[in-house]
C-alpha cells in the first residue's frame, strides 16, 4: 500500500492511496465467497456453484461493488499507520480501478487543528455587583400575594388591582374594524407593567358594557406602528390579596416556614443567589469572549455541523412529540445559528488546549463530589448516580469545563462594578 498525504488547509488533508492487485485479491476473494452463498446457477443448488464459475460470470461486477468497502478498510488502516485522526465523515474524491493491476483512490478529510495558545491569563473583566433592596423583596412578596389572591365582581376598574375581560377589535387608521382581527375574552390585569402604558391608561376607569377606544405604539425591530383598538369590557374583577401572615407562609412553603420574617429572609437569599449566579455567568462569558477573540482558530466544518445538529436536536427534544415543529425551517435555523456554533467550537478547542497546558483533568473525586451534590438536589442516593456519572462523557465534559473556568477566574483581573438602580 502506497500512501501520500497532501495538506489542503489548517483543517483539511487529502490522502492518495494505491493498492496492488495482490493486496486487493484477498478482499475480492472474500467478496466472491460471500456472493456465492446468494447466487443460483442452473444445475447447482443455491450457494453451491463452483467459485471459479462465479468469478468468470460475476467477478468484475463483484469487484466493482466491493471497492467502496475495500477503500474504506485501507483508508482506516493508512490513518492508523500514520497516526492521523480524521474527524467527521471522510469524503471520497476520486477512484480509479484497473482490473488485474491496481486501485488508486483519494479521500479528503478534516482534522482538529493544533491551537497555538496565546493570552488566557490575566484577562481583565468587570463583575457586576447588585445589592438586593427591601423594595425588591417586597415586590416578590406582592407577586406571591397576587398569585394567591381571590377576586370579586366589580363594575368599574377603580385601580390597578383589577382584571378586565373584554372583546377586542383592531381598527384601521379610519376607525374601520379589520376583518379577522377580533379577539373575544381577552384578559387585562392593570397591574401588569408589560402592557403598553397608553393601553393601561385607557383601561383605567373602564366600566362593564361601556365600549372604549385605545391606541398605542407597537415596536418591531427598528420601526413602530400605531395599533388602534375598540374594547368592550364584558366583566371586571377586583383582586383581593390575602394577608401576608403565618397562615399564608405555611401554605406556600408546605409548613417548612411559618414566620413571615423568616420567609422574607429566605426570599432575599434566593434573590441574592440569582444575582450572584448572573454576575458569575457574566464574568465567565466575558472571559471566554476575550480569550476566543485573542485566538485565530480555524474551525473544521465537522465541528460546526455537529454543534448545529445538537441545536436542532434540542428543538426536537423540547417538542411534546419529540419532532420538529410543523413549518420549522431547519435550513434557515441552521444558518441563523452558524455564527454561534463556530464561536462555540472555537471556545471548545481553546479550552481543551488550556486544559492540556495546565494539566487540568477530571478525577474520580470530582465526579463523586458532583454526584453527591446532585443526588441531594434531585432526591436520589449518591450510589445510584455515581456509576452513571463515571461512564458519562457529558458529565465529565461539564466538570472539566467548570474546572477550567475556575482556573481562568482565579487567574483573571476581575474588578467589581456596582450596578446602579435599574441596571
Amino acid at each position: 500500500m502506497q500512501v501520500s498525504i497532501n495538506t489542503l488547509s489548517d483543517v483539511k488533508q487529502e490522502a492518495t492511496i494505491e493498492l496492488t492487485s495482490a493486496e486487493l485479491q484477498p478482499h475480492f476473494d472474500a467478496a466472491y465467497a460471500k456472493y456465492r452463498t446468494k447466487v443460483e446457477l442452473k444445475g447447482f443448488r443455491k450457494g453451491k456453484a463452483p467459485l471459479e464459475m462465479i468469478k468468470k460470470i460475476y467477478g468484475e461486477a463483484i469487484e466493482h461493488e466491493s471497492l467502496d468497502d475495500v477503500a474504506n478498510t485501507f483508508f482506516h488502516q493508512a490513518m492508523d499507520e500514520k497516526n492521523i485522526h480524521p474527524i467527521g465523515r471522510p469524503s471520497m474524491v476520486d477512484m480509479d480501478y484497473k482490473r488485474g493491476e491496481k486501485l488508486q483512490f483519494r479521500v479528503e478529510y478534516e482534522l482538529k487543528p493544533p491551537v497555538a495558545l496565546k493570552t488566557y491569563k490575566g484577562i481583565a473583566v468587570e463583575r457586576p455587583v447588585h445589592t438586593v433592596t427591601d423594595e425588591e423583596v417586597n415586590e416578590e412578596v406582592q407577586q406571591i400575594l397576587k398569585a394567591n389572591s381571590t377576586s370579586v365582581p366589580a363594575e368599574t376598574a377603580a385601580d390597578d388591582e383589577h382584571v378586565i375581560t373584554a372583546d377586542v377589535q383592531e381598527l384601521d387608521e379610519a376607525g374601520t374594524p379589520l376583518v379577522g382581527r377580533k379577539s373575544n375574552g381577552v384578559r387585562f390585569y392593570l397591574g401588569d407593567h408589560t402592557i403598553a402604558p397608553e393601553l393601561r391608561e385607557a383601561l383605567r376607569g373602564a366600566k362593564v358594557g361601556t365600549p372604549l377606544d385605545a391606541a398605542y405604539q407597537n415596536q418591531h425591530g427598528d420601526h413602530s406602528h400605531t395599533v388602534r383598538l375598540a374594547i368592550t369590557p364584558k366583566s371586571i374583577e377586583k383582586l383581593q390579596l390575602p394577608a401576608f401572615d403565618e397562615t399564608l407562609v405555611k401554605k406556600i412553603t408546605r409548613d417548612k416556614v411559618s414566620s413571615p420574617d423568616e420567609f422574607k429572609a429566605s426570599m432575599r437569599a434566593d434573590i441574592e443567589r440569582y444575582w450572584n449566579e448572573r454576575s458569575e455567568a457574566k464574568v465567565a462569558d466575558d472571559i471566554a469572549s476575550e480569550i476566543v477573540r485573542g485566538h485565530d482558530v480555524t474551525v473544521p466544518d465537522a465541528f460546526t455541523e455537529a454543534l448545529l445538529d445538537s441545536y436542532v436536536d434540542e428543538v426536537r427534544e423540547r417538542s411534546r412529540d419529540k419532532a420538529l415543529p410543523r413549518g420549522f425551517d431547519e435550513k434557515k435555523y441552521r444558518e441563523e445559528r452558524r455564527t454561534q456554533a463556530i464561536w462555540q467550537a472555537k471556545w471548545m478547542m481553546v479550552k481543551e488546549a488550556i486544559a492540556d497546558a495546565e494539566k487540568i483533568t477530571v478525577t474520580d473525586e470530582d465526579i463523586e463530589k458532583v454526584a453527591a451534590e446532585e443526588a441531594v438536589r434531585i432526591g436520589l442516593e449518591k450510589e445510584k448516580l455515581l456509576p452513571h456519572y463515571k461512564k458519562s462523557e457529558a458529565v465529565k465534559d461539564r466538570i472539566l469545563s467548570e474546572k477550567i473556568m475556575v482556573f481562568l477566574k482565579q487567574n483573571a483581573t476581575i474588578t467589581d462594578k456596582i450596578l446602579t438602580e435599574g441596571a
